[in-house]
């Protein structure tokens, strides 16, 4: 598991890229196919979807700062020919529309362009920026004292276009000045210096170490990378960069930290979350509204601060199923006396959850992914429970794979917690579209059948 990039990854740069080159298609499409009677409701879509599709299958926006130009020549040319076919094969489906091979040239040969110079711009200025400002640089330390690690360190310092600051060697097995500790020093060292990257010479470290170091990564948000020695390594969880001629391993990020799947994600999340605000909540709201005023006094929703992505803080929404009281970061138990008749009804059926597909549509959460806890919850159980923190990497979700699977409600005992973390990070390690729409349809059916811990 590699975290979400955070502070100085510039982790709005890719986002950026893909925003611009969306744009670029729906403006250039608008104007050089308006004359062509094409149904731009069916056309503008199509063009978006086939785009991010194209894009997740070539790695079109996996480019990162070591990415050798030839490679992103390679990724744009195989984007824009197949691109280039898809537009073509829309059209005989298209009886109303216009078949023009001169619009279609027009349009790919000025997308192309444009979409080359954005990615020139974004690449060259951006390690310009860094090497003229000093910014945008990741803290690096390396474990091990290999002729690998040295020419790793070499390298950092010769391409400072590449935006890495080297701050020491680690090792159990060399001491000399340019040691700066033992392995077991490395967790300290890397909070108090803000270390970003953790390179790891695979021959200096014992397997205990490296499963220890890993899961330090993941609890931290840092990046452990490693350095392969004369063996042969192979694994599934593994991918191969080159920096230069250097190779390096990396733990395979999953797919929904890809942008394209974000992309694909936030599409789905908008527009369902637009379906459901439109015909079922703009009548359902002012029914369930009036119900929730009758019973008790109070505002008709609830909000509260909850941990979302990259554990920042955000509003949640619910109907508000209690009584207005002072411990609101105490967890509904059974049998609640807080809880009103109505809230008892809006819990079990968990229409009081409804209101959060206003946050979908804001940007602060997903239809499906780890549901937001409680921050006592996290205080409790962030360093408690192995790979917690893990489920801040993605956007939380209204609802959840541990929901479905009956780990909801009341945290009893640590087990709950455990079981409901293990759902969690295997939800992200494993995420598909198949398996949302499994969720949200496992989801659907719970409400109808009711849930033992909906209380």
């Amino acid at each position: 598991m590699v975290a979400a990039q955070k502070g100085r990854y510039s982790k709005y740069i890719r986002p950026i890229s893909v925003l611009l080159d969306l744009l670029v298609i729906v403006f250039l499409s608008l104007l050089l196919f308006d004359e062509h009677r094409v149904n731009f409701f069916i056309f503008e879509p199509y063009l978006l979807i086939t785009w991010s599709l194209i894009a997740f299958f070539v790695g079109f926006y996996e480019v990162y700062r070591f990415t050798t130009p030839v490679e992103i020549l390679s990724k744009i040319l195989k984007q824009f020919v197949v691109f280039c076919l898809v537009v073509i094969a829309f059209f005989p489906f298209a009886k109303e529309s216009i078949f023009s091979g001169k619009a279609i040239a027009i349009f790919m040969t000025i997308s192309f362009i444009l979409v080359v110079l954005v990615k020139y711009l974004l690449f060259y200025y951006l390690k310009k920026y860094r090497i003229i400002t000093g910014s945008n640089f990741r803290n690096a330390i390396i474990i091990g004292y290999t002729q690998e690690a040295k020419n790793l360190k070499e390298l950092f310092e010769k391409r400072n276009d590449y935006g890495y600051r080297f701050f020491g060697y680690f090792s159990d097995k060399k001491v000399n000045d340019q040691i700066k500790g033992k392995v077991a020093d490395i967790k300290n060292y890397v909070i108090e210096n803000k270390i970003d990257e953790i390179y790891c010479s695979l021959n200096e470290i014992t397997n205990e170490q490296l499963k220890d170091l890993v899961e330090f990564s993941d609890e931290n948000n840092k990046t452990i990378k490693f350095i392969p020695d004369t063996k042969q390594i192979f694994s599934k969880n593994l991918k191969i960069d080159y920096y230069e001629m250097f190779p390096v391993l990396s733990l395979q990020r999953t797919l929904l930290h890809e942008p394209t799947t974000k992309t694909f994600k936030r599409i789905f999340d908008v527009l369902f979350s637009l379906f459901v605000i439109t015909f079922l909540l703009s009548w359902l709201m002012p029914i369930l509204a009036i119900l929730i005023k009758l019973e008790s006094k109070g505002p008709v929703f609830f909000k509260q601060g909850r941990p979302g992505l990259d554990e920042e803080e955000f509003f949640c929404y619910k109907f508000r199923s209690m009584q207005i009281n002072q411990t609101t970061e105490k967890e509904a138990s059974k049998n609640d006396p807080r809880v009103t008749k109505i809230g008892r009804f809006l819990r079990k059926t968990s229409l009081d959850e409804m209101p959060q597909f206003f946050n979908v549509l804001m940007g602060d959460m997903s239809v499906v992914g780890p549901r937001p806890h409680l921050w006592s919850q996290n205080k409790a159980y962030g360093n408690k429970v192995k790979k917690y923190m893990v489920r801040h990497y993605v956007k939380p979700g209204i609802t959840g794979l541990a929901q479905v699977k009956g780990f909801r409600g009341e945290i009893e005992t640590d087990e709950d917690m455990i079981n409901r973390i293990k759902f969690d990070v295997f939800y992200i390690e494993n995420w598909s579209f198949v398996l949302d729409i499994k969720i949200i349809i496992q989801t659907v059916l719970n409400i109808f059948k009711g849930e033992e811990k909906a209380y």
